[in-house]
């Protein structure tokens, strides 16, 4: 009995750790060095790229930003979302671009050291540096993600990725399935400090809602705005009306006001409990700066694919 017991001891641990270890690999092998031999210009290739898109255009950051967590959401980080198919085409998808941007970023790198960078870590690379290119933050990028052979489906991206009309119970449990904190989802909506978003998509917070709403915000947006679709579905307003092309905190200002133009973004500063993480990072924005980079960096390590599972792809819009 007591052979029994001590071989239980033993092995019972042994049994946690081993299980434990299945769960690590992925992360595990992610490295801020991982190109140092490989491509040691990757990363001053992409800069370069991203640097030059940006310029052309300061919107293009924002979409940069959007690619990654849009793909990162769905299936994890794996670049599926660059791939021509049902992900990319899914309604839950409509609006997001800056595929060309990625593209032109790809065949730079290529150029450099072929077959060796992920487009995966092109747009967990990119990410940061777009941030960096209008004011706002940077951050540490562990590389060694691969890129995924297929699509996901569409049901799949509806599934995962959170919508502008979500209530904060929603958004929540939205975020928390991705292993992301409430304080993560309220840094991460900060990147709403830059870029824009369609009539389509804030219609029904400017023509049916009275009570979270600044009354000549919603007004002076019906110019650009009609009451029925799907005219003006795809007019464009900026999602900070005050800075638009610069990373700061005034997103958050306009919560506060009522100025956020999604219905997600004000239900962050409603009476509810991360109404005390909003009034934070208005008061230090140094404090989102820190916040942001860190819930980027966790968002950018959902579920990669690293050692030999997956594929680097020559093209990130084809699977061969």
């Amino acid at each position: 009995m007591g052979y029994h017991k001590s071989m239980g001891t033993i092995l019972v641990p042994i049994l946690v750790l081993l299980l434990s270890l299945n769960y690590m690999p992925c992360k595990a092998q992610l490295s801020t060095t991982f190109y140092d031999n490989t491509c040691p210009n990757a990363l001053s290739t992409i800069q370069t790229s991203v640097s030059a898109a940006v310029s052309r255009n300061r919107r293009n950051a924002a979409l940069l930003i959007r690619l990654h967590f849009h793909d990162c959401f769905v299936q994890g980080c794996d670049a599926s979302l660059l791939l021509e198919g049902s992900e990319k085409a899914a309604p839950a998808n409509n609006g997001v671009l800056g595929y060309d941007i990625i593209d032109d970023v790809k065949a730079a790198v290529e150029g450099v050291c072929p077959g060796v960078v992920s487009c995966a870590d092109i747009l967990a690379v990119a990410a940061r540096d777009a941030s960096v290119e209008v004011g706002g933050p940077s951050w540490s990028v562990r590389l060694g993600r691969r890129d995924s052979p297929s699509s996901a489906t569409a049901d799949e991206a509806a599934n995962n990725l959170p919508r502008g009309n979500m209530d904060l119970t929603q958004l929540l449990d939205n975020f928390r399935q991705k292993n992301l904190s409430p304080r993560d989802m309220v840094a991460l909506s900060g990147s709403h400090t830059i870029g824009q978003a369609r009539c389509v998509t804030f219609r029904a917070r400017i023509y049916n809602n009275a009570s979270d709403i600044d009354a000549t915000f919603a007004n002076n947006l019906r110019s650009n705005c009609p009451a029925n679709g799907p005219d003006g579905n795809g007019n464009l307003e900026p999602l900070d009306l005050v800075t638009p092309n610069t990373f700061d905190n005034n997103y958050y200002r306009n919560l506060r006001d009522r100025r956020g133009l999604l219905a997600s973004d004000q239900v962050l500063f409603s009476g509810d409990s991360t109404d005390s993480i909003v009034t934070e990072y208005i008061d230090n924005p140094s404090t989102f700066d820190s916040d942001f980079a860190a819930a980027m960096v966790r968002m950018s390590e959902i579920e990669p694919l690293t050692g030999s599972s997956g594929v680097i792809r020559t093209l990130c819009s084809a699977s061969s």
